[in-house]
């Protein structure tokens, strides 16, 4: 399955991602309302997107008492925004912190039906809808020549 994968060493903050995201999802400019988020650590310098994880088994979803968040054949956590009832309960559940609850609604990153437009935009990659497999592999490659340019200095 594909999910966004983040790469936090080369987020720059600037919230692009964010606003690509409510003006795409909600066609309003309220970055309050966007299902990713930039969390920024002033003190380290490090700017870190977070958005949903597509649980395996989404504790969001077996909060739900209506049962309106379900994974598509895609493997993509969804709200269904008729069943929902708006409790909430998801939002506490959630172990990320993804989950939004909006005046109107329940919300969180869907993956804009497989073509997420935040990673669209990223200018610096920070951000990438790819198998996490893959990821996995690139990080531990790019962590062992950075181990080995340390040896070498």
């Amino acid at each position: 399955m594909k999910k966004i994968v983040v790469y936090p060493e080369r987020c720059t903050g600037c919230r692009l991602c964010e606003s690509i995201c409510v003006l795409y999802n909600d066609k309003v400019n309220d970055l309050s309302r966007s299902r990713i988020r930039i969390l920024k650590k002033h003190s380290l310098g490090l700017s870190t997107p977070i958005v949903c994880s597509q649980c395996k088994k989404p504790p969001c979803g077996k909060a739900c008492p209506v049962d309106a968040i379900q994974k598509d054949d895609h493997g993509c956590v969804k709200i269904n925004q008729e069943t929902c009832i708006g409790c909430e309960a998801c939002v506490s559940a959630c172990p990320f912190g993804v989950m939004m609850a909006l005046p109107d609604k329940v919300v969180k990153c869907e993956l804009c039906d497989g073509d997420p437009q935040c990673v669209k935009y990223c200018m610096t990659n920070a951000i990438e809808h790819g198998e996490v497999e893959t990821a996995v592999r690139e990080r531990r490659r790019r962590n062992v020549n950075l181990s080995i340019e340390e040896l070498e200095a």
